[in-house]
């Protein structure tokens, strides 16, 4: 079983184009595949798009009464996951604004069946290609990519911070076993770098894919804060590079 996370906020122009492109994926591969959403307070009709797909796939709804950010989202869809899947499973964090595409989940899955621990969709890798991202967004992106490359390198990473990831059931369990509450603990997006840092502990063979980045899709507000997230990120760095 595929167990696809998405964490949502505010995301009703977006997120019935993306469920609508699982529902073409998953008949065309014919493998299971449940996705949790979890809506993050949205105060728009997200919640209504989600329920109007319920009778077209394997969907499951958990709400946050209110806005608890990135980082809370993942821990819970990562926990309700864990929680129903078996060691067999594979789960997918990826974006609910349409710009990561649910096709290239099956080529991941593929690598996980392979002997992957985990498989991340980069942005700099070959044959990867992004449409519609500010050109400052693509600069901070690839100098932030450099700085942990140089600083904190792992064997197989690039992208550090892509929340286009797959992984092995039974990774993110032993590492929830570990960690406890304290597996997620940055807040914002720097949460997906501090997964990453983590997991680190335990070796994992890892692989990317290079990513079709399609931002030009996006038709949501973004909902990142570019400067509070890189001030958040390179103290994590400093952090981890230090051993605190």
């Amino acid at each position: 079983m595929i167990v696809v996370i998405l964490p949502a906020f505010n995301e009703e122009l977006c997120l019935g184009n993306l469920l609508n492109s699982f529902c073409e994926a998953i008949e065309d591969e014919k493998m299971p595949c449940r996705l949790i959403v979890v809506n993050d307070g949205s105060t728009d009709r997200t919640v209504d798009v989600v329920r109007s797909f319920t009778d077209r796939i394997d969907l499951e709804l958990i709400n946050h009464l209110q806005n608890k950010g990135l980082a809370e989202a993942i821990k819970t869809g990562l926990f309700q996951a864990i929680e129903t899947c078996t060691n067999r499973d594979i789960i997918i964090t990826m974006d609910a604004d349409n710009s990561h595409l649910p096709g290239l989940l099956f080529r991941m899955v593929r690598l996980i069946r392979e002997g992957n621990d985990m498989v991340i969709a980069s942005r700099y890798r070959y044959g990867a290609k992004i449409r519609g991202l500010p050109l400052h967004r693509r600069f901070l992106s690839y100098g932030a990519a450099m700085l942990f490359r140089t600083i904190l390198p792992m064997q197989g990473v690039r992208d550090y911070t892509c929340g286009y990831r797959a992984y092995q059931a039974t990774l993110l369990k032993k590492a929830f076993q570990d960690f406890g509450n304290e597996f997620i603990s940055e807040p914002g997006f720097s949460c997906m770098v501090d997964i990453l840092l983590k997991l680190r502990k335990y070796s994992p063979i890892i692989e990317e894919v290079p990513l079709i980045l399609r931002y030009d899709q996006k038709q949501s507000s973004s909902k990142m804060n570019v400067k509070k997230t890189i001030l958040q990120t390179v103290s994590l760095l400093l952090r981890r590079r230090l051993g605190l």
